[in-house]
């Protein structure tokens, strides 16, 4: 399955109470769908699934398949660091609607190769939805090596991986060996048009939440050939996407929202929110675009 080019890893709302704002999931998806993004990634990193419970994802899953409506897949964040787990938490969000499963590398535990291979191969066997693959070292320890990846690749529905190395010369060796139908993206919004150039599919981004229209036509230009004026635009991306960055994520990309008009809240902790510092360059960034 492809699953376009500008997923956008979605936030999850959080009202002042610190619960779930189910109503403005309703919101955001909209806002996701009519500003760039071809598909959702719901209850990732950026969703602050690590704060989420299991019911709390598999009703954020549900709402967000019902405010999609089909106009975009819908892929749930339901990888944990066990195996078991992990299948369970997937035909959980199999049975919510969703179109894919983004599923993590096991974090903490730190698996070997042959650990993290098996552990793809054996929830992609019994689930039949298709699956990307998600490889972030800086937050799980391990890193799942491009031979490995290739070897996934091989398996009926890994469909993906979403490269968070930043690793320009390893997403390259991914590409080229990979299955024909297997699909690159950087977990790296500043890297979208590098892996792009590449022969990469596209990115899983934080920052087209505000800024999906304008990756999309740097897409757009390079497609056309007009390498210039894409360069250009990806230039100007760079500070917006490494400034949601600027503190742990998501409350930059949660404050940029909210500087457009849309206010899905806070987040949980052991996240905090911005500075005052912080919201004001945020400010500055996304008053540009």
């Amino acid at each position: 399955m492809d699953f376009g080019r500008v997923l956008t890893a979605m936030a999850t709302p959080i009202d002042s109470f610190g619960q779930v704002d189910f109503p403005k999931i309703d919101e955001l998806v909209d806002h996701l769908v009519n500003n760039g993004s071809d598909g959702l990634v719901v209850a990732g990193t950026t969703g602050e699934s690590a704060t989420l419970s299991f019911d709390e994802k598999v009703k954020v899953w549900e709402r967000t398949v019902y405010a999609a409506d089909g106009r975009v897949p819908v892929l749930a964040g339901s990888g944990t660091n066990g195996t078991q787990e992990s299948l369970e938490l997937s035909l959980l969000a199999q049975n919510a609607g969703v179109d894919g499963l983004m599923l993590v590398v096991p974090y903490y535990n730190k698996p070997n190769q042959e650990g993290l291979y098996l552990h793809f191969k054996t929830i992609a066997e019994k689930v039949d939805v298709p699956i990307m693959v998600y490889n972030v070292p800086g937050r799980t320890v391990v890193r799942l090596n491009p031979e490995t990846i290739v070897l996934l690749s091989e398996i009926p529905n890994i469909a993906a991986v979403k490269e968070a190395t930043g690793d320009l010369s390893a997403m390259a060796e991914i590409i080229e060996g990979a299955s024909d139908d297997f699909n690159v993206y950087t977990g790296d919004d500043h890297l979208t048009y590098p892996t792009y150039a590449i022969g990469g599919r596209g990115v899983v981004s934080v920052s087209s939440h505000v800024a999906g229209k304008t990756m999309q036509e740097m897409l757009d230009l390079f497609d056309q050939g007009d390498i210039k004026k894409a360069a250009a635009i990806h230039r100007k991306l760079v500070p917006v996407c490494k400034g949601m960055f600027i503190a742990p994520s998501p409350a930059p990309i949660k404050e940029a929202l909210k500087r457009k008009g849309l206010d899905v809240g806070g987040v949980r902790l052991p996240m905090v929110p911005l500075t005052k510092e912080e919201e004001t360059f945020i400010h500055n960034l996304v008053d540009d675009l």
